[in-house]
């Protein structure tokens, strides 16, 4: 079975995968502190019940890159693959400097390369929301990264005086008629007509209209509030997307430790 690993800054999420099926799926704080020996205790409890003979691993923090793949070859005795530029994408990379690309975006790129037509936008619902854009002859050309909804919410609340930290949830109005609900629509609906009015643009430079793809975990909750509605919300795009590459990758693996074993 296939483990696949997103490390983003707020949390890890974890997936099995049977062939091509996702067969459960966790997740974890993305804690720096934790030692080498706790997050291997972590997926020995975690996979007790897998046998898992691959891994792939996507991550936006680097302290814990070598860590958490130390951890998997270790319990598993793989050699987990860490995604960048210097395997196999599966797509072209078209940006000015493709090693900028963060590992998370090119396996929402990979992923919508496999699973959608092109051209394609995805939506990403992270600590930060991202646009990861696929053009008609299927390269990765780029994107926007704006502040997530959650580092608003923060935001707002450690870098003002006055303003309460406020949970996620429903706007039920565009005028807030008290501090909270103002919160609310500012961030909540501010993020769908950004997203609206991005995508718009987005495709104004692409010369046509593209799939609308949202991935991340408040996609469901911006829906409702956007102009022009998502043509998919798949909640597990970057998981599939590691899935995909590591098929396209784990001959290399493969050869790798053939070679360690002689």
């Amino acid at each position: 079975m296939l483990l696949t690993a997103d490390i983003g800054n707020t949390s890890i999420t974890l997936g099995i995968f049977e062939n091509e099926a996702l067969v459960e799926e966790f997740r974890l704080a993305s804690d720096k502190d934790l030692s080498l020996e706790e997050y291997e205790v972590l997926l020995k409890s975690l996979f007790k019940d897998f046998k898992v003979d691959g891994c792939i691993i996507s991550s936006v923090v680097e302290e814990l890159t070598k860590k958490l793949k130390a951890a998997v070859d270790n319990v598993f005795k793989v050699n987990a693959i860490v995604l960048s530029t210097k395997i196999n994408t599966g797509i072209k990379i078209k940006l000015d400097n493709p090693e900028e690309a963060g590992a998370d975006r090119i396996a929402n790129a990979a992923g919508a390369y496999v699973l959608y037509n092109h051209p394609v936008i995805v939506v990403d619902f992270g600590t930060a929301t991202t646009f990861d854009i696929v053009n008609e002859k299927g390269e990765f050309i780029g994107g926007v990264i704006s502040l997530g909804i959650m580092s608003q919410m923060k935001a707002l609340n450690k870098f003002t005086s006055k303003l309460p930290r406020t949970d996620v949830t429903i706007s039920n109005s565009a005028i807030g008629h008290n501090t909270n609900d103002a919160i609310l629509s500012g961030v909540i609906r501010g993020t769908a007509c950004m997203i609206d009015g991005l995508v718009e643009q987005c495709e104004k430079e692409l010369g046509k209209k593209s799939l609308l793809i949202a991935t991340g975990g408040y996609s469901g909750l911006i829906a409702n509030y956007l102009k022009r509605p998502f043509d998919f919300i798949n909640p597990t795009l970057t998981l599939e997307g590691l899935r995909y590459l590591y098929e396209i990758n784990k001959s290399d693996v493969i050869s790798e430790l053939q070679e360690v074993s002689h």
